[in-house]
């Protein structure tokens, strides 16, 4: 229902500024002209973000995050006398989900060099071909994305449980 809601607003507030941008008063058009720049900026932006992410993600950023993570959990399993069963059993689990996480970095990884390695290929270009590598690149990007969320809650259940740990 909210999200309908806001789907409509969205659309009422496009329609007007389209509308001002043709048929509205000189002030109007302004106005519209203004935010029309503003908006191409923000999709720039944006676009410069998803690049610079796709750079990190290849230069290892989550690689050395995984690393980090792993070493913290070998601390936490080396002073494992003095932690409770509830943290060992945690740990394990922490542990599980970055092994998960770093099998699809992998898979991730492996996808993106399958993909570069055929456009190096210099293969015929057709309309199905291009529409398939649209569409493995939108998965690799949703994949991407999906990691990053992972990757965001296992740091935080990871600092949760070094506190844990710290007051046992």
């Amino acid at each position: 229902m909210i999200r309908s809601l806001v789907k409509i607003g969205i659309l009422l507030v496009v329609a007007i500024l389209v509308y001002n941008y043709f048929f509205g008063t000189d002030t109007e058009r302004d106005n519209s002209r203004k935010i029309f720049g503003q908006m191409r900026d923000v999709v720039v932006s944006v676009g410069q973000l998803v690049k610079t992410e796709k750079n990190n993600f290849n230069a290892g950023k989550y690689d050395a995050a995984l690393d980090k993570l792993g070493d913290a959990y070998r601390a936490i399993r080396d002073r494992a006398q003095y932690v409770d069963e509830k943290v060992l059993k945690r740990l394990d689990e922490l542990e599980d989900r970055k092994a998960q996480l770093q099998t699809e970095i992998d898979s991730i990884e492996k996808g993106d060099q399958a993909a570069d390695a055929l456009a190096k290929k210099g293969l015929k270009k057709d309309a199905k071909s291009e529409q398939q590598k649209a569409t493995k690149a939108a998965d690799q990007k949703r994949r991407k994305e999906e990691l990053q969320r992972e990757l965001e809650s296992l740091l935080r259940d990871s600092e949760s449980l070094l506190k844990q740990a710290e007051e046992n």
